[in-house]
């Protein structure tokens, strides 16, 4: 068969052997420019809670934070996103873990297995500190609104946004709503761009970047502290944990028996989201500090105290497209972080409580859950009409996390190295000891901060 189909190629024209030779070629590059756009479309639906998660960290509390450091010490800062990221990435990942093995959020497991007091202690504050976050968070988007539409009213934008948040988020299915914060986290994309469109010294910039920089004075360690509690913070433990469960019901499995232990491909699919998403998130940490330590530093502007005034300073050095890129920036991030910070606490009290909880549900069915995520959203509404500034409300925040942060870690790093617990998916003893080097590092760190603060 083999040498009659040889004779016939042998016998066949030249020109009909140059066609074949010719489509077959063409569809040889079709398939290898295919391959990587597969690869890509594969990535992205692997993306999940560990993007959202990484994104929702850098919310207009983070970016003042940022903005602040390049304002303040140009990119004297810089290495604390390469070091943050594997920090990130690994507590991040036990939350994960914890809620794909358990098949139950953080707060369920440590109701069951440690005194319910601690559990009530921690989500109290855990409320308060993201009431005054969403406080702090509806601000910022609202005067960053106003950078580009000054005709419109505070009240009315204020109103607006706590309104678009709470729709998404009760009247919205956990599929299309889960979709939605995964697309909006591409907003951080520009401050990518708001790099790139700046002259920037990018030698510098990577020299200072794989550079361990000491701090000289207490306001350089205070800075520090700001860029640690911010990146490593109690919201986003719970928010983790309990999206994986709620991936885990999108998927059918609605009982905890049948979302109990995980398989590794579960797991290796986890791992790809949660870096991606804690490496996402200290890019753009990375690019804030650039982007600020490059024009505001460099132009003598060192004391930042919203989002909104990055964003302003920035205008007339680094031009109208920058501005704009930065301030739409602000208003997407607080759109993606505020009903997170809502809702991880929501999760908190819901499972400290027994109460129906998951925005898989309908309103009526956790019409609590859903009462803790309005309560917030107005607690935070009313902080702006109290006359407790933007600055003011994250200090607050930031404190009540200094006792929240802390506790919560060691229980959680306690729980993923239970054997009992976890099973075979107990953490690997590298990675419990730095766990719990993590947990010390922010005892230490929340010590100091409301030391600082107070």
């Amino acid at each position: 068969m083999i040498e009659e189909f040889l004779e016939k190629i042998a016998k066949a024209p030249a020109v009909t052997l140059d066609k074949t030779i010719n489509v077959s070629k063409k569809a040889g590059e079709a398939l290898q420019l295919h391959k990587p756009v597969k690869k890509a479309q594969e990535f992205w639906y692997m993306l999940g809670p560990g993007l959202t998660t990484g994104a929702v960290d850098d919310d207009p509390g983070g970016i003042v934070v940022y903005s602040q450091a390049g304002a303040g010490y140009g990119f004297k800062m810089l290495w604390l996103a390469p070091f943050t990221f594997p920090l990130m990435a690994v507590v991040q990942e036990m939350c994960a873990r914890i809620g794909l093995v358990t098949g139950q959020g953080l707060a369920a497991n440590i109701k069951q297995y440690y005194p319910k007091r601690t559990l009530y202690f921690v989500t109290a504050l855990l409320f308060f500190a993201n009431a005054f976050n969403i406080g702090a968070d509806l601000k910022a988007m609202v005067k960053a609104t106003q950078l580009l539409f000054p005709s419109l009213g505070f009240g009315l934008l204020i109103s607006v946004f706590v309104a678009i948040s709470l729709i998404l988020q009760i009247f919205m299915t956990y599929q299309g709503y889960a979709k939605y914060l995964k697309w909006l986290s591409l907003i951080l994309v520009s401050y990518i761009f708001s790099a790139i469109s700046i002259q920037a010294n990018w030698n510098e910039i990577m020299r200072q970047a794989i550079t361990l920089s000491f701090a000289s004075s207490g306001a350089e360690v205070l800075m520090i502290m700001a860029i640690l509690g911010t990146t490593i913070s109690p919201y986003l433990f719970f928010w983790q944990t309990s999206q994986e469960v709620e991936e885990e019901i999108l998927s059918g499995k609605t009982t905890i028996a049948e979302r109990l232990g995980t398989t590794a491909d579960a797991l290796r699919k986890m791992r790809i989201d949660v870096w991606s998403g804690m490496f996402f998130s200290n890019l753009i940490m990375f690019f804030i500090i650039v982007v600020s330590g490059s024009v505001l530093f460099s132009h003598g502007i060192t004391d930042i105290r919203t989002a909104a005034d990055a964003a302003e300073a920035l205008r007339p050095f680094a031009g109208e497209w920058t501005y704009v890129l930065f301030t739409l920036g602000i208003i997407g991030t607080g759109l993606l972080a505020i009903p997170v910070l809502a809702a991880s606490a929501s999760y908190a009290l819901s499972e400290s409580f027994n109460w129906p909880q998951g925005l898989y549900h309908k309103l009526k069915e956790a019409s609590a859950f859903y009462g803790i995520i309005i309560i917030s959203m107005l607690v935070g509404l009313a902080i702006n009409f109290t006359g407790i500034d933007a600055i003011r409300a994250l200090i607050y925040s930031a404190v009540l996390n200094g006792f929240v942060a802390p506790v919560v870690l060691i229980l959680m790093v306690q729980i993923a190295n239970s054997k009992k617990i976890m099973g075979e998916w107990v953490n690997h003893p590298v990675i419990g000891w730095l766990g719990w080097c993590i947990a010390g590092m922010m005892a230490v760190v929340s010590v100091a901060t409301i030391a600082v603060l107070l």
